[in-house]
């Protein structure tokens, strides 16, 4: 969809554009905001800028495509480091709770199971 699909409401979050283009509930109007035309030249320099921040995020995606990198690969590798920390989460709670019932320190059960200290 690109950055461009999208719009920026508050606190660096983006959201969708509404399938008809229009902006989500709760965006103020471009026309709202300069009713006087008094903050023209501050808007033309954002949006100066966000051009400028469009055309980087474009020509790096460019680049870790044509570098073999794909939306859905990259779904899926997050999709799995997500697993695996969850995995990895269980893991550490119950091997600190075997250490508290033997009344051992976590790394002390490390080399019984196989771990390497840096895990």
């Amino acid at each position: 969809m690109g950055s461009r699909g999208y719009v920026h409401l508050s606190a660096g979050a983006w959201y969708p554009r509404k399938p008809d283009g229009s902006d989500p509930p709760g965006r103020p109007s471009p026309k709202s905001e300069q009713a006087d035309g008094a903050s023209e030249e501050p808007l033309n320099v954002s949006i100066q800028k966000l051009k400028e921040r469009r055309d980087m995020l474009d020509s790096e995606i460019a680049r870790l495509m044509s570098a073999g990198y794909n939306v859905r690969e990259l779904e899926g590798h997050i999709t799995l480091l997500h697993e695996y920390n969850d995995i990895k989460d269980v893991g550490q709670m119950l091997l600190g709770r075997l250490a508290v019932i033997r009344g051992v320190t976590s790394k002390e059960l490390y080399p019984e199971f196989g771990l390497d200290m840096d895990d």
